[in-house]
């Protein structure tokens, strides 16, 4: 099998997975600059003939400082916010006007040997952002400095609807027609949460937040990020996406996500593989274990085939799952990949070494998370699920797992401490060693 072959089956599931799904991405205007811009568009279009519904918000920082030393205008801050009066104001058209129509002509690429040929991307912006004044504060007076009032949800659900992308600026409008400074993280935000969008991926200067060894965190549930921000002194723009991460997933947007905009290609590997190239924040934890469902069974068949083709699992068919999805236990991975699974099916009481007993099967882990300690967190849970049942003594029947549930606390069987039900169905071609572990 070739990696071209590969990489498209693997990525599958992820593509079925974002279709017809929202995600905003927001990009600052030192993102737009940057000469990796051209290959961001090229894989937004990708994202976007996937089926998936895009908002693209963009910042324009950068290209205001370069109008504003151009005119010789020099302006202040308070707090990091920028005091924009009538002539900064002026600049700010002038750079946000054109770097929307930078993006929107990178968006209407589809010459022949270009990757978005074919691609007719429709691109719709306007008066979709009211805002209201900052105002005066502590005696200062902010002028055209501006914060969302409101997002015009209808408006942009329906043109995404529509199969367009839709772009937002970071101006905004007042009911009396005036215009506003906007900030384009809290726009991004804000629109986030509106839509109620499945993700928001914030595109930095940084490849994402790293921890005190400088090392990546490719995973933040959201009860760390306080703590990442505390550690972020310095890094204001860092600071800033993970703040907005951290607010849209507090108001029940389900990811956010901290990726590099100089990485060729970091959007895509972190929406289509299982490491991703950044930051996940989540609005829970990170793997989680449940009950499996009738959905699972494409996963579960993924996971299990290669074990059972090479005989470490006994072979189940399609069919023999279906019926015994309900004994299945499956550890899911943030992104929705099943990551690991385990079984238990209780003896039915036929005679007396049965009734407080059940096996253990079809234990297995994913081989791209080995080591992470899937398997044992399962075996803890189906142990728990067992007590709860009544079950006193688990069984497991394994050819290649002796020592490991030795180490968990199993201790050597016979085929006659079995019950009678399933000593019938023992395989002696097999021939697996038998375990068993007294429960409470």
């Amino acid at each position: 099998m070739t990696d071209y072959v590969k990489f498209l089956r693997d990525t599958s599931p992820y593509i079925n997975t974002h279709r017809g799904k929202t995600f905003v991405l927001a990009l600052s205007g030192e993102a737009v600059a940057h000469g990796n811009f051209t290959n961001i568009v090229h894989d937004i279009a990708l994202l976007h003939s996937l089926g998936i519904k895009l908002v693209l918000v963009h910042g324009a920082k950068t290209q205001v400082e370069e109008r504003l030393k151009t005119s010789a205008i020099t302006t202040k801050f308070d707090q990091h916010t920028r005091i924009t009066d009538s002539a900064s104001m002026a600049c700010v058209k002038d750079a946000v006007g054109s770097t929307r129509i930078t993006i929107e002509a990178k968006l209407s690429t589809g010459a022949v040997n270009s990757p978005m040929h074919g691609a007719r991307i429709q691109v719709v912006g306007g008066n979709l952002i009211t805002a209201k004044p900052l105002g005066v504060k502590d005696g200062i007076d902010f002028h055209h400095t501006g914060e969302v009032r409101r997002i015009d949800q209808k408006s942009i659900q329906k043109q995404l609807d529509n199969g367009a992308i839709v772009l937002l600026s970071p101006i905004g409008y007042s009911p009396t027609g005036e215009a506003f400074n906007l900030n384009y993280e809290d726009i991004a935000t804000h629109a986030a949460i509106s839509l109620g969008a499945e993700k928001l991926i914030m595109f930095s200067a940084d490849q994402g937040i790293s921890d005190q060894q400088g090392n990546l965190i490719k995973m933040l549930p959201l009860n760390e990020v306080p703590g990442c921000l505390d550690n972020l002194n310095g890094k204001m723009a860092l600071q800033h996406a993970l703040m907005a991460c951290y607010q849209a997933c507090e108001n029940n947007v389900t990811r956010g996500h901290i990726i590099s905009y100089s990485d060729n290609g970091a959007l895509l590997e972190e929406l289509f593989t299982r490491d991703g190239k950044g930051t996940l924040v989540l609005k829970s934890g990170g793997e989680t274990i449940r009950p499996a469902t009738i959905d699972d069974i494409g996963g579960l068949l993924e996971l299990i085939e290669p074990l059972e083709e090479e005989g470490t699992l006994v072979k189940r068919s399609r069919e023999l799952l279906e019926t015994e999805i309900f004994r299945f236990f499956i550890m899911e991975h943030a992104e929705g990949t099943i990551v690991g699974c385990a079984a238990l099916y209780p003896f039915n009481g036929s005679d007396c070494n049965s009734g407080d007993s059940a096996e253990l099967a079809c234990v297995a882990t994913h081989p791209e998370f080995l080591n992470q300690g899937i398997a044992s967190r399962l075996l803890e849970h189906t142990e728990n699920q067992a007590i709860q049942q009544g079950i006193k003594k688990l069984f497991v029947l394994t050819v290649q797992a002796s020592h490991w549930f030795k180490e968990k606390g199993f201790v050597d069987a016979s085929l006659d401490d079995l019950p009678i039900e399933r000593q019938s169905l023992y395989n002696f071609q097999r021939n697996s060693k038998i375990f068993c572990k007294v429960l409470g």
